[in-house]
C-alpha cells in the first residue's frame, strides 16, 4: 500500500535530516542515489560524489546552517518514486524555504533521493 511506503519515505526523509543535525556528512552520503542531481540557485550537482561534495561546507562547524522537516510525502502508485516536501529553517527556527526531494526505489530496497531542489517560502494564500 502506498500509505506504508509513503511512511517509510517520510521516515528516510527525516533521517537525511537528521544527517545535517548531527552533522554527519558520512550519513548523508547513503541518502543520495548514485545519478542524483540537486538544483542550486547557481548551479547543478550530478550525482553522489557532485552532490556530497558540494554539500560538505554544510557540514563544517558546530551548528547547522539549516534544518529541514518533511510535511508532505507521496508516493506513485507503482510504488518505486516518491516525492517529499516541506519547510526549511535556518538556525533560528525561521522558515527560509522550501525543499522538494523525489525518492527513488533503489535495486537494494532503500530509498534514496534523485532528484532536489529547494525555494524560498511562498507567499500563497
Amino acid at each position: 500500500p502506498v500509505e506504508a511506503l509513503a511512511a517509510k519515505v517520510r521516515e528516510r526523509e527525516a533521517g537525511f535530516a537528521k544527517t545535517m543535525a548531527d552533522r554527519d556528512h558520512a550519513a548523508f552520503a547513503t541518502f543520495v542515489a548514485d545519478e542524483a542531481l540537486f538544483l542550486g540557485a547557481q548551479r547543478t550537482l550530478r550525482g553522489r560524489a557532485a552532490v556530497t561534495e558540494g554539500w560538505k561546507p554544510y557540514f563544517e562547524g558546530a551548528k547547522a546552517p539549516f534544518s529541514w522537516a518533511p510535511e508532505r510525502v507521496e508516493v506513485t502508485d507503482s510504488g518505486t518514486l516518491a516525492i517529499s516536501t516541506g519547510p526549511v529553517f535556518d538556525p533560528e527556527g525561521q522558515r527560509v524555504g522550501t525543499f522538494n526531494s523525489t525518492w527513488r526505489l533503489e535495486g537494494d530496497g532503500e530509498w534514496r533521493v534523485v532528484l532536489d531542489i529547494g525555494c524560498p517560502p511562498c507567499r500563497c494564500p
